[in-house]
């Protein structure tokens, strides 16, 4: 922003490249961006919505789960959809719904859904659970924009669970990658950023409302998370006072 600001910019619209708003969407972003604003007085912004679930999205986990199956019939699979996992229901949530949209009218035996951390049921328990129900061949299909530590994770857990059950076809899918749907859509949304046309996810949001378990979140400050690439950061070691987490990029 500050390399934007010296070009003469005066007015942001950020739009956050995650698939569902949890802390990352919820809480560091927009603080970041009012960080910036003291940093840069006169200057404006406004901030975009995540990108999932969105059909966009869903047409290419579609893709990847037949590239999985190269010819096998869908009838006969059942997908495990595998979110990141978060400490926020809401977040989660997002991800059940992004597997019931993948479940509707695709002709599949059933799409479940697990996390690589932070939430149940995990990679292994997922697939468990698929077995349980009947499945046969199972498609592991990360919720996920691009490679990293998690989505290898996910790959190897799901592995090693196949590697115990021979008897069962167990494939894992690849992330969504950088698709022309995906620039399309981050389009999409900047246009809603710069239209005023936004609509956050406040219904469920555990800063706003009160959920079993998570009443101390209610109206809890958002703070950002110190980055190391943060210019200004000399001063982002007091953060951890404020009772803010170490997160691996």
């Amino acid at each position: 922003m500050a390399e934007l600001v010296e070009r003469g910019v005066r007015s942001f619209a950020a739009v956050p490249l995650v698939l569902v708003s949890a802390g990352h969407a919820k809480g560091d972003i927009p603080a970041a961006l009012a960080r910036e604003k003291q940093r840069h007085p006169g200057i404006t912004y406004t901030y975009g919505r995540p990108l999932g679930p969105h059909p966009a999205l869903l047409s290419v986990l579609e893709r990847r789960l037949d590239e999985a199956l190269d010819g096998a019939d869908r009838a006969g699979t059942t997908v495990l959809l595998v979110g990141r996992g978060s400490t926020d229901p809401d977040a989660n949530s997002e991800v059940h719904k992004a597997a019931r949209l993948l479940w509707e009218g695709r002709g599949l035996a059933g799409v479940e859904t697990a996390f690589v951390s932070l939430a149940a049921p995990d990679v292994p328990a997922g697939l468990e659970r698929c077995r349980r129900l009947g499945a046969e061949r199972i498609v592991v299909l990360p919720y996920f924009l691009f490679t990293g530590i998690l989505p290898d994770r996910v790959r190897a857990q799901a592995g090693e669970w196949a590697d115990a059950h021979p008897e069962l076809d167990v494939r894992c899918a690849d992330v969504m990658g950088a698709t022309p749907e995906l620039a399309e859509l981050v389009m999409e949304r900047y246009r809603e950023a710069i239209e005023g046309d936004l609509r956050m996810n406040c219904d469920s949001c555990v800063y706003r409302i009160s959920l079993p378990g998570f009443e101390d979140k209610v109206g809890a400050p958002q703070q950002p998370h110190h980055h190391p690439d943060d210019p200004a950061g000399g001063h982002g070691h007091h953060h951890h006072h404020h009772g803010s987490h170490a997160h691996a990029h």
